[in-house]
């Protein structure tokens, strides 16, 4: 009987795999296995509409120094900055305890999948949580419907702390509300970004000077304004 368990556990896993996993390089796709065996949840959404153009929306998944520095002249919160890594990586870190990393694995039309490592700093989520990391396998959907820019996202997450990961799972329904909140917010300032700079250009190009991040600046104007 022990012997059986593990091999039904195999077995679940593979049928519940999305379709995406045979697509990936050997090394990625043993990570990615192995962060669905260990998910402490797995949560899908998907987003509103929004009236955004879907080659917009790339724009900014393709440069998230720019899309960082957009965001933060739009004051959303937290205030995000981003990095590029050597081998194609990047960060985002609010440069108050919460960052992380994503690599792009998988790339279709209209659809991206991503490893990511996070890291939160005690009392950064709550006054109450500790540190914690977790890794993520977040596959994202995303269409141009007749409503307007809409998005699917599937995620897998496995914490580093296996207490955080049973209070995790007998609060699946608080964490998942708060996912789909999170999610909704980030999809729509996103695309008020992408929204208002192409309709007024000019509008960002003087505070992304004033930001003085030359990447940004330097995709902003060769996005956006045709320099």
């Amino acid at each position: 009987m022990r012997a059986l368990v593990p091999s039904l556990l195999a077995f679940t896993l593979q049928a519940q795999a999305p379709a995406f996993l045979d697509q990936l390089p050997p090394v990625a796709r043993a990570e990615a296995l192995d962060i669905m065996k260990r998910a402490d949840f797995m949560f899908e959404t998907r987003t509103q509409p929004k009236h955004v153009r879907l080659a917009t929306m790339e724009k900014l998944f393709d440069h998230p120094v720019l899309g960082a520095a957009m965001w933060r002249y739009c004051q959303f919160v937290p205030a995000f900055y981003a990095f590029i890594h050597p081998d194609g990586a990047w960060s985002i870190d609010d440069t108050r305890g919460l960052r992380g990393t994503l690599r792009l694995i998988y790339r279709r039309p209209g659809h991206r999948v991503y490893l990511v490592e996070g890291r939160a700093e005690r009392g950064r989520l709550k006054a109450y949580i500790p540190t914690v990391g977790a890794k993520m396998l977040t596959s994202y959907q995303y269409w141009e419907g007749k409503n307007g820019f809409e998005s699917h996202l599937q995620t897998w997450t496995a914490l580093d702390s296996a207490i955080l990961g049973v209070l995790a799972r007998t609060a699946r329904g608080y964490i998942k509300g708060r996912q789909d909140e999170f999610i909704a917010y980030i999809n729509g300032n996103v695309a008020t970004c992408g929204e208002f700079a192409e309709l007024s250009p000019r509008d960002f190009h003087g505070p992304l000077q004033r930001d003085g991040d030359p990447t940004a600046l330097r995709e902003f104007e060769a996005l956006f304004t045709g320099k």
